[in-house]
Formats: structure tokens, sequence, C-alpha cells
């Protein structure tokens, strides 16, 4: 027999669900419905912050436009820093797209209750917490390396496998393969582990203790959206030097 205590924590330890989804059929497909429904919050949210900041420009910045200026600026920063003065400017919108977007999703996840909500399986939490939007991000980012590398070289941008020698062919391939795996395991596995170290915490000392936790948790989840957006801006400037 198992101590009534250590039991208990049994009982709401196995609450926490792990890789369990609400899904939508549609046509025949099956698409996860809380990872569509916090995407578009933050896709919204995004664009309605990027409209009140543009709707009414003035001189001298003020308010939300001199927020939203110090955004930019920050993530133009990381673009110029790994493509340099020559190349960085037509990657400004890809990678602030995609710090924004990452940042967005890893604050909903973390800030937001999501678990007031019921839904009929699952529950909502951070879209990045799902592996499938991690590699989705992640292959987007191969794709546009590729696109930069072929667009400045042409196919001569493939000559690159056979440097410095041909002998390296494998394993200059095989990178290619490492970048979007090593890309989407760190932002998915980080932002899972973050997740459930909160439900477990919280479950087992509700009151005062998650909280630093959580503060940890916040502070990471923006160091994830800041790696993920300036190794992105290093894979392109690799392709394009």
């Amino acid at each position: 027999m198992l101590p009534l205590n250590l039991l208990d924590t049994s009982m709401l330890l196995s609450g926490i669900e792990v890789g369990t989804h609400y899904y939508w059929d549609i046509a025949g497909i099956s698409l996860h419905g809380e990872v569509f429904i916090i995407s578009w919050l933050v896709i919204f949210l995004i664009l309605g912050a990027s409209f009140l900041a543009t709707s009414k420009l003035e001189q001298i910045p003020q308010g939300w436009q001199n927020f939203m200026e110090s955004v930019l600026e920050f993530t133009t920063d990381i673009a110029r820093n790994q493509l340099g003065e020559s190349f960085y400017r037509p990657w400004v919108p890809f990678v602030s797209t995609l710090f924004l977007f990452i940042f967005g999703c890893n604050w909903a996840g973390a800030l937001i209750p999501w678990k007031v909500i019921s839904l009929p399986e699952g529950e909502l939490a951070a879209p990045t917490n799902d592996i499938n939007t991690t590699v989705a991000l992640a292959l987007l980012v191969s794709v546009t390396y590729f696109y930069a590398g072929i667009r400045k070289k042409g196919l001569g941008y493939f000559g690159r496998y056979l440097q410095p020698t041909p002998i390296l062919l494998p394993i200059n391939i095989l990178e290619d393969f490492t970048k979007p795996l090593s890309l989407s395991f760190r932002l998915f596995g980080n932002t899972l582990a973050d997740e459930l170290t909160i439900s477990v915490i919280t479950l087992l000392v509700p009151l005062f203790i998650p909280l630093p936790i959580m503060g940890l948790g916040i502070f990471a989840s923006s160091v994830q959206a800041l790696i993920f957006s300036t190794l992105a801006a290093a894979y392109i400037a690799e392709a394009v030097e």
C-alpha cells in the first residue's frame, strides 16, 4: 500500500498530460487545434501592435511608437551583427518576424493561465512546445538560407559542399540536416521542459515557490527566441558570404 500523501501526489502528477492534443479534422486532415488558436492569437497581437505603432507616426516617437521602434532596433541589431552592414537590410523583416513570433508564443505559454479554459482534449499552451511548430520554423529557416545563397551565387552556391576538399562532401551535406534538427529540438525541448517543470511544482507546492521558477522560465523563453533568430541570421550570413 502506498502512503496516502504519496498516492495523492501520484494522482496529481497523472493529471499532467503530455502529447495530448485537441484535434480539428478538416478535409480528412487532423490539425492540432490548440496550436493554431494560440499561434493566431500571437499573430493578431503582433499585427495589432504594428498597426498601433504606425497608424499615427510622429517625427519624435512617443508611447507605443517609441516602444515598437526600440523592438525593431533590437531585431535589426541581430541581423546586422550576423550579416554585416552590406547584407543585413533585406533580412531584417524575416529575422524580426521570427523573433517576435517565437517570443510571443513562449510568453503566451508562460504568462497566460490557459488551464482555466477547458478543451474537450488536451489544453492550450505555447505553440512552441509542439514539435510540429518548431520543425516548421526550422525548415522555414533552412529554405530561406538556401534561397539566400542561390539568389546571391546562383547554382555556384552548391560548390560550397566541395570546400575545402571534396572529401568533406558527406559531412557538408549532413550539416544541412543537423541545422534544422538542432534548431527545432532546442526550442521544443526548452519550452516543453519549462512548462512541465512549472506544472509539477505548481501541483506539489501551489503557493509562492513556483513564482521564481516562472520568472526563470520567462527569462529562458526570451533567450530561446533570441538564440533562434540569431542562428537563423547566422545561417543566412553563411550562405551569402
